[in-house]
């Protein structure tokens, strides 16, 4: 009897030891967005017991859940603190079971999970908020009504090779103002700061955004080809986007009067212009630690 309890607690002993290798939890960090003709994005972290796991390596492959398109396989990089990404060119939007194998020190783990591709509804998020192509759309013609404004205002002003310079300038400017990669940073740009105006307790009222809207209606109703580039636009739409934009014009201006203030209180001998470098060096040093508090997904 001692020795068929001796041999139980062996074969416990033995299937504990078992039991006693790495217990990695994956969990997905961001949604996966399926795109046609382009990789998708699949970020993970990888924990156990609760700590980041390092030094993995990582590759998966992923079947749909309900169809047959065959197997997409994945491999991870280490980003930092447990974190793995990779792309994939998925075939379809939809359900996908993705099997995990994890590697480390000889050890090695095979986990499944779920997870869905979905459609983006956009180009890039901010904190979970789409910026869409209709966004970049009214960026971009918000672009070319400037570039049309200083074309106006320098065929009033100059003349022969002067004028024949400027037009050029301007021309060159033109694939920049249409740039997906510059209209998407003059929108994070502005979203981030309005944000931070928000957080900092500001508010724009509907008086100062109405006056801010009256002022650059005004501005454009000057120049016959801004005009007509917001008639060809659809001049409701533009002005209701305007008004949104204008929102965040309001909020950002309050910030910048925010480090203004700060910077003349730090400085009270500085002169007008060194106080407007010294601000502007602190508010785009603020514009960076804002964007990097925020969570941006850029498909």
């Amino acid at each position: 009897m001692k020795r068929m309890i001796i041999a139980l607690l062996l074969v416990a002993a033995v299937l504990a030891g078992c039991g006693s290798g790495p217990n990695y939890n994956i969990k997905m960090t961001q949604e996966v967005y399926f795109q046609q003709d382009k990789s998708s994005t699949i970020e993970i972290k990888v924990t156990d017991g609760g700590k980041a796991v390092k030094g993995l390596t990582v590759t998966a492959e992923l079947t749909m859940a309900n169809m047959d398109h065959g197997t997409s396989e994945v491999a991870f990089k280490e980003a930092s603190d447990g974190i793995y990404s990779g792309k994939v060119q998925l075939p379809m939007s939809g359900k996908y079971e993705a099997a995990f194998t994890l590697e480390k020190d000889g050890d090695k783990v095979e986990k499944v999970i779920e997870l869905n591709a979905e459609k983006p509804k956009g180009v890039a998020t901010i904190n979970g908020k789409w910026i869409t192509s209709d966004d970049l759309a009214f960026y971009k013609l918000i672009n070319q009504l400037q570039l049309e404004i200083n074309r106006e205002a320098a065929k009033k002003k100059y003349s022969g090779k002067q004028l024949e310079e400027e037009l050029a300038y301007l021309d060159s400017q033109e694939k920049l103002a249409e740039d997906e990669n510059q209209l998407l940073t003059q929108i994070i740009r502005l979203r981030s700061m309005a944000m931070l105006a928000d957080e900092k307790g500001h508010k724009a009222s509907d008086a100062e955004v109405e006056q801010a809207v009256a002022r650059v209606r005004g501005q454009y109703e000057e120049f016959s080809s801004a005009m007509r580039l917001i008639a060809s636009y659809g001049e409701d739409q533009f002005w209701a986007a305007e008004k949104e934009q204008y929102k965040m014009i309001v909020l950002s201006k309050k910030v910048q009067e925010d480090v203004m203030a700060q910077v003349k209180k730090e400085n009270p001998k500085a002169g007008e212009q060194e106080v407007l470098y010294l601000a502007q060096q602190k508010y785009e040093d603020l514009l960076v630690s804002q964007v990097n508090s925020l969570k941006i997904e850029i498909l």
